[in-house]
């Protein structure tokens, strides 16, 4: 496997040169910092961009085209990335040993024809390919409360750190969907291609000359600048009382989240010490949360936890009944308590180390894998597998105890259900 990566202007192409798949994978990113209120224009344009083009101006034959290209698959993705917001586009499909010489530069043609020539009209995306990708944002944001967990995790995260990146929904707003109509969402998108910064990556057993040549004559984007800040966002710690929020739902199943802000943690301690201490705490069926809190007394259905280095915030999640909300409460963070007191076993770290390197392993056996590692090593200045590994094993339970004296609890939200729904 060689990577390489090519600095231009415009756009940075990197290129993963490998024989273990029977496929080539491209992915065309865009990014910028995340704002609030661009968020519903992204997943917008992510969903009109895939709905129709000039040359498929319907879904049906744009799947139509794909199929024929032995079943290339495409799909859009927008997500946050710590302060910024990443906008992907990506294909794959079969390599020309395995299907027919010109599948690359035609596959590379079908990407170009949707970012490139969308269906468009009077200034406008085409009206109907619009309202179908509206329709199907407005429905998701919509039904948000009909997901228990979702909602619960999003609502845990606005009252973490209002009208920080902390908080911003994922999905959009609907306060903001309503003001975008065809126009104004054909002057993003253009704006998107002129000002975004451009990561192109390819994987697969190609040639990065020839790569490099076909992009370039393909993919057409202005020069930019290119300069970029850390992705790291360092939370607001307020020292004082716990903030305590309870909403009522009409699920029986009550769903309790802990948010915990981590105060002044180092570049190892993010990278590395976190990924052991959330597999010690609730991140595994061995976990501290699992065996005492769900196994040993009952208290809950489901328990765990989860890690946010880019934000540096911990979660821990649990559906429970809503009578167990104080003896829950107590007995997780109990948990956590035994882990800042050194209460753990060195074979705990052990089988955190071991199954963080398990899942290296497990990324370099699929594309997009390999493309999560190189895109994390390009935006976020992460290690290659091999130093991972490496360091991993350095993680101490020293290290794991400071880290855990760290955590700060901020937030406890309750999305209380049961029959009674009687406000805390």
């Amino acid at each position: 496997m060689k990577y390489t990566k090519i600095d231009k202007a415009n756009y940075n192409l990197h290129i993963i040169k490998t024989d273990r798949f029977k496929t080539i994978m491209l992915k065309i990113n865009f990014k910028r910092k995340l704002a609030k209120n661009e968020i519903s224009m992204r997943n917008m344009l992510v969903n009109v961009l895939f709905e129709s083009s000039k040359k498929y101006p319907t879904k049906r034959l744009m799947e139509i085209e794909a199929e024929e290209q032995y079943e290339l698959g495409y799909r859009g993705s927008n997500y946050s990335s710590g302060i910024y917001n990443v906008m992907g586009f990506d294909c794959v499909f079969i390599h020309p040993k395995y299907s027919e010489e010109g599948i690359i530069k035609s596959s590379f043609d079908f990407m170009k024809e949707i970012l490139f020539n969308p269906n468009v009209d009077e200034g406008g995306f085409n009206q109907k390919s619009f309202d179908i990708s509206h329709q199907v944002l407005e429905d998701h944001l919509s039904s948000l409360k009909e997901n228990a967990d979702l909602y619960s995790q999003i609502r845990l995260f606005e009252e973490l750190e209002p009208d920080s990146v902390i908080s911003y929904r994922k999905c959009g707003y609907n306060e903001d969907l309503v003001n975008i109509n065809r126009k104004n969402l054909y002057n993003y998108y253009l704006d998107v291609l002129d000002n975004d910064i451009v990561d192109i990556f390819v994987v697969g057993d190609v040639e990065p000359i020839e790569i490099e040549k076909l992009i370039d004559d393909l993919f057409k984007f202005k020069d930019r600048d290119k300069k970029t800040l850390s992705h790291f966002y360092v939370p607001k710690i307020k020292e004082g009382a716990v903030k305590f929020k309870t909403e009522l739902t009409e699920f029986n199943q009550s769903k309790l989240l802990l948010g915990f802000k981590i105060d002044k943690a180092s570049d190892f301690e993010l990278r590395y010490v976190l990924n052991v201490l959330n597999y010690i705490l609730g991140g595994s069926p061995d976990s501290k949360l699992f065996q005492n809190v769900r196994e040993k007394n009952s208290l809950c259905y489901t328990v765990s936890s989860t890690s946010q280095p880019l934000i540096s915030v911990v979660t821990i999640h649990a559906g429970i009944n809503a009578d167990n909300y104080d003896r829950a409460c107590s007995l997780i963070l109990e948990q956590l308590q035994d882990m800042k007191n050194g209460k753990f076993e060195l074979e705990d770290i052990e089988k955190a180390v071991l199954t963080y390197k398990n899942s290296l392993i497990e990324i370099s056996e699929t594309p997009d894998g390999l493309l999560s590692l190189y895109s994390g090593m390009e935006y976020l200045n992460s290690d290659n597998l091999e130093t991972r590994n490496k360091i991993i094993e350095k993680v101490t339970k020293d290290d794991v105890i400071k880290l855990a004296n760290k955590l700060v609890l901020d937030t406890i939200f309750f999305l209380e259900g049961g029959e009674s729904n009687e406000k805390r």
